[in-house]
Formats: C-alpha cells, sequence, structure tokens
C-alpha cells in the first residue's frame, strides 16, 4: 500500500543542543493533538466514511506519519548530546530515568499518549470537523513553539510542518463540502 522513502519529507536541521525546545515538541510527538493521534485517527477514520474522501484521510494520515518522523528526528538532535543533568533541567529528568535518550509517546507535560486522544464518531461530517479542530490546534502549537526559539533551522522545519497543518486543514474543509453535497444528492439503487 504504501511505499517508504528512505528520507524526511523534509530536511531536519539543528544548530545546537536544546533539551527545553525538545521537551515542547515532544507535544506534538505523543500529545493529543500530535502526529500519532493525527495519524492514527485519519487512517481509522477512513473506515466508516464515504468512498469519496476515504483517498484524503489515507493520504493526509500517512503524511502525519512522515511529520512523526521529522518530529522524532528533531527531538534525538537537539537532546543526543544533553547531559542528563541539561535533560533534568528541562523538565525531562523523568522521561530520562524511564526511557533515557529514547523517545516515548508521551505529551510535553509527561503524560503518556493514550488512545482516547483518537476521535472517531462514526458521523463522516462530526469526523471532518474534528479533523479540521486537529489540525488547527496542531498549527497553534507548531506556531507557539516557533516562537520559543531562535534556532533558523529548527523554525524552517516547524514552519514547514505548521504549513502543512494549514493545508490538512483546508482539504478536509472541501471534504467536508463534497460530503454535504453528496448526502443531499438523491441517490438510486
Amino acid at each position: 500500500m504504501w511505499i517508504y522513502e528512505k528520507k524526511l519529507q523534509y530536511p531536519v536541521r539543528v544548530s545546537k543542543c536544546d533539551p527545553r525546545l525538545a521537551k515542547m515538541l515532544i507535544e506534538q510527538y505523543g500529545g493529543a493533538d500530535g502526529e500519532l493521534s493525527a495519524a492514527l485517527r485519519y487512517l481509522n477514520q477512513r473506515y466508516s466514511i464515504p468512498d469519496k474522501v476515504i483517498g484524503l484521510l489515507t493520504d493526509i494520515g500517512t503524511e502525519e506519519f512522515a511529520h512523526l518522523e521529522m518530529i522524532a528526528t528533531m527531538v534525538y538532535k537537539l537532546t543526543k548530546d544533553a547531559t542528563p543533568e541539561q535533560l533534568r533541567d528541562a523538565g525531562l529528568g523523568d522521561h530520562y530515568v524511564n526511557h533515557g535518550y529514547s523517545l516515548f509517546y508521551h505529551d510535553a507535560a509527561g503524560n503518556p499518549w493514550t488512545a482516547a486522544y483518537i476521535a472517531s464518531k462514526g458521523d463522516p461530517i462530526a469526523d471532518l470537523y474534528e479533523d479540521i479542530a486537529a489540525e488547527e490546534k496542531a498549527r497553534a502549537t507548531y506556531q507557539w513553539i516557533i516562537d520559543n526559539t531562535d534556532d533558523p533551522d529548527i523554525r524552517d522545519s516547524l514552519r514547514f510542518l505548521r504549513e502543512r497543518e494549514v493545508i490538512h486543514s483546508l482539504r478536509f474543509r472541501e471534504a467536508v463540502e463534497i460530503l454535504k453535497d453528496y448526502q443531499g444528492s438523491k441517490k438510486v439503487f
């Protein structure tokens, strides 16, 4: 079904070790509105949505996994040279004790990822509005993370991710209109 190209969707460059920023980015790794939650939400919803928009959910869900890979790369690069003391000072001491330098799916506050983050009502319009909200929340989070760093390389990658969230939101809005038209049309069986 998928072809995995062994490269990131967009280059990730990091200028300096910054565990504080890594802690913020972890929100997009394992948080409620992060990339893992989005990917699983969309790929799950596609089974109960009309054929007219299944491909959209598949495409965006797959792309969210590419974003997850970018976030993981950023967090790794931001922490790989950090000392345990730097991690502790950045609020990642508990993470280090439990996982070392390994990534783990939790939010910036340390709450573990949960399947409760995956909203799926089974109503196509309700699900798409949920998806629009998720993309807008992710966009806002990326902006707030951008506001918290002066690293031009990281800002560049985060701007790319923020703009993809905008595109996804627009595509979901288009899908709502397609389904509204579809639901209102006369069907002959």
